[in-house]
């Protein structure tokens, strides 16, 4: 079947939750994607930081098929070994020290950061503190934490007493934090907004605003941890109270993790929370296949790399007013709100990148990317430009 005959039973079969879909994928490989028509796409967006791999990775096809020829789901009411080792091996990755931690396990971003947001209730606070900008999920709770006013509002009332205040902004962070306030939830670089990362000195602050006012500090690394930035989390987690993750820790089989440490990993007890697929096996047999690899092939020094060379090459064009991000988690200001017109133009020629506001384009491509695309991608940017802004400026 065609691309064309794929979408129109889309159209007619799936909620319209998302508009049309750009292209019907049929398989992928590495940093490579194709479509239903055998077209070639470099994969520069990963499945919005999910594809820490890339696709196919034998490393994740291997961990997967083993473990569902032994377990492939086995509730709540068990544990299994890939479960429990990949909870140890979170906690040593946060190193919390001798405060120690807990996980609880989920099978999205949202979940883990749900988890967390009725942990905080816990503290007998029900007061938090967010940034403008940012972005934490689409399920009630975690909507409740989103700041984009075309998300909430056909949803409101939501729960919690929430107030937003400037990202970055320290002053405004300490005047909004009080006695009252159970948690500060913030993302070490806020992704969705453009990939904004805070001044140097914001999250320490943070950690000291809370801690003055009996606070918890909670960390939404869904996007940017497990390696994305060239480190294995963005933030300060071994100082925080809760981390959340998700996105690239199974490479593309759903999971996500709520990370408790000190005193917070004891607020939730039996009965409080629970989940039917949170710490399958087949997904924590994944995840941890996607922490052993970023370890093995050295890929936090190689995100890193290919990073900076990502950011120089698109900061030499004077339409792009200014380039941010860390390790593979790349953000950029166009000149002109055309952000949408560069991701169409990337898209007619082979690459994949996305657009979070008119005027911002975001890039995260797979772990594993090589020299070969980043150049590729790099070589044909002036005339994706040139055809975003109706020929060379």
């Amino acid at each position: 079947m065609t691309s064309q005959q794929w979408q129109e039973r889309y159209s007619g079969a799936v909620m319209n939750t998302f508009g049309p879909p750009k292209l019907v994928l049929a398989r992928g490989e590495g940093a490579h994607v194709w479509d239903v028509d055998g077209v070639e796409y470099v994969d520069l967006l990963g499945g919005i930081a999910v594809n820490a791999l890339g696709h196919a990775h034998p490393a994740l096809v291997a961990a997967v098929t083993e473990q569902l020829t032994t377990l492939g789901h086995v509730s709540n009411f068990f544990t299994s070994a890939p479960q429990v080792e990949l909870a140890e091996r979170l906690l040593s990755l946060v190193g919390p020290g001798e405060r120690g931690g807990r996980v609880f396990f989920t099978s999205s971003g949202t979940e883990a950061n749900e988890a967390a947001f009725k942990l905080t209730r816990r503290t007998g606070r029900t007061h938090l503190v967010a940034a403008e900008g940012s972005f934490h999920g689409r399920t009630m709770g975690s909507l409740a934490l989103t700041s984009k006013d075309a998300y909430r509002t056909p949803f409101e009332p939501l729960p919690g007493v929430v107030t937003f205040v400037p990202y970055g902004d320290e002053a405004a962070l300490a005047k909004a934090v009080t006695d009252q306030t159970a948690a500060v939830i913030l993302e070490p670089i806020q992704g969705e907004a453009g990939v904004v990362v805070p001044p140097a000195t914001y999250l320490a602050a943070a950690r000291e605003i809370t801690r003055d006012n009996g606070a918890l500090l909670w960390l939404d690394e869904v996007q940017t941890g497990i390696g994305r930035t060239g480190e294995w989390f963005a933030g300060p987690v071994a100082d925080a109270d809760v981390v959340t993750v998700a996105k690239g820790l199974g490479g593309g089989i759903p999971i996500g993790a709520c990370i408790a440490l000190g005193e917070a990993a004891t607020l939730l007890q039996p009965g409080n929370h629970g989940t039917t697929f949170g710490g399958n096996p087949v997904a924590c047999a994944a995840a941890l296949a996607v922490l052993d690899t970023i370890e093995k092939d050295g890929l936090l020094e190689h995100a890193t790399a290919m990073g900076e060379r990502l950011r120089a090459g698109l900061a030499a064009d004077e339409r792009v007013a200014e380039v941010r991000g860390r390790g593979l988690l790349v953000g950029l200001d166009l000149s002109r709100p055309v952000s949408a017109e560069v991701a169409a133009a990337a898209l007619a020629r082979g690459f994949i990148v996305n657009n979070p506001t008119p005027d911002r384009v975001r890039l995260a491509p797979p772990l594993v990317i090589g020299h070969d695309d980043v150049d590729a991608f790099l070589a044909a940017w002036p005339e994706i430009l040139d055809d975003a802004y109706g020929g060379p400026q």
